[in-house]
């Protein structure tokens, strides 16, 4: 690199005599180069050689530490409810227009359902559906349970 580029790019101004009095220094501007650079960034680093590469050679700057860099923790795992709520809905509501003893899946359904709304993370959706599958399942089991008891004469 010649000394050529270090130099300022500014005229140069010639030292102020007796008679004459100096300006003040006007501002700097933004983005001017206030000279804090000591090579040109298109300048090659100097590396350090490995053994892979050749001989060792003495480094000619002082052997900077790496930093460490340490990653984020994993997210914490949150549970999830309100798929499993309308799985166990839609099972539960299927079952429930054959047999009449399905309505412990729905009762579940509508437990899981309700937790899944309660919690921010879920999505509201998926769990209002689930609520409304598993009381469907529940009336529809009723129903079956009530139909079988008038069957057996119970309701008398």
């Amino acid at each position: 690199m010649s000394d050529d580029r270090r130099r300022s790019r500014r005229p140069a101004v010639a030292a102020p005599t007796d008679d004459v009095a100096s300006a003040p220094e006007a501002a700097r501007l933004p983005g001017e180069h206030r000279g804090g650079f000591q090579r040109e960034f298109t300048q090659p680093t100097p590396l350090l050689s490995s053994p892979e590469v050749g001989p060792r050679a003495e480094p000619a700057e002082p052997a900077v530490s790496q930093p460490r860099v340490e990653w984020a923790p994993a997210p914490e795992i949150l549970p999830r409810s309100g798929a499993w709520a309308l799985a166990l809905a839609i099972v539960a509501l299927v079952l429930s227009l054959f047999v009449g003893w399905a309505f412990p899946l729905g009762i579940a359904a509508v437990v899981m359902a309700v937790l899944a709304l309660r919690r921010p993370w879920e999505r509201r959706g998926v769990a209002v559906w689930a609520l409304g599958l598993a009381a469907l399942s529940i009336l529809y089991s009723a129903g079956w349970l009530v139909w079988a008891a008038a069957q057996a004469g119970l309701l008398d």
